[in-house]
């Protein structure tokens, strides 16, 4: 069984995670898509999205794949303004229940200035996720220089109360012209 959300404005929520992602290409904003999705149907939700994951870390059974793109048009190469949307995907291996609660942003760019962000839960939501579920959104990130690269960690409850902290993979922001490894 697959269950469906979309966010994309206070109070919408009547959209399918593939009209959702349709409609997040063409809106001139980034928009908050998220979803969870059963293991069992894991096929029809990687088929609505499209995108294969670029980074991908695993701790405690919790999988968190990252898949980062550039945004030309709320971008301003003139202006210094350089801007990205990132799909990530986190995906319950283990046999426990968790949450996530929050969320801790290490955000670096070319120039080596690094801006932290935390804050409660992503896209406005705190997901539960029972094991075999997934839980996907789209957010996005403005640069002052046209290269950099985001590394972090989610801070989840386990069904027992324990606090664990999951890796969130650092990833590259590059311009296709200027592309990079991370090591």
């Amino acid at each position: 069984m697959t269950v469906a959300r979309a966010n994309f404005q206070p109070g919408r929520r009547d959209l399918d995670p593939q009209t959702a992602l349709r409609e997040a290409d063409r809106q001139p904003i980034i928009a908050n898509a998220s979803r969870i999705c059963s293991l069992q149907g894991r096929r029809e939700c990687e088929r609505t999205t499209d995108r294969k994951p670029m980074y991908t870390a695993i701790t405690r059974d919790i999988e968190i794949k990252v898949m980062p793109r550039f945004l030309p048009e709320r971008s301003s190469q003139q202006k210094g303004h350089f801007f990205w949307a990132y799909t990530i995907s986190i995906i319950n291996h283990g046999q426990e229940t968790v949450q996530l609660k929050t969320r801790h942003w290490k955000i670096t760019d070319g120039n080596g200035r690094l801006q932290e962000v935390r804050g409660p839960g992503v896209v406005g939501e705190e997901p539960v996720l029972k094991s075999g579920e997934s839980f996907e959104y789209t957010s996005g990130v403005p640069l002052q220089t046209p290269s950099g690269f985001m590394t972090g960690s989610y801070g989840m409850v386990s069904e027992s109360g324990e606090p664990f902290d999951v890796e969130i993979p650092a990833f590259s922001l590059d311009l296709a012209e200027s592309a990079r490894t991370l090591n």
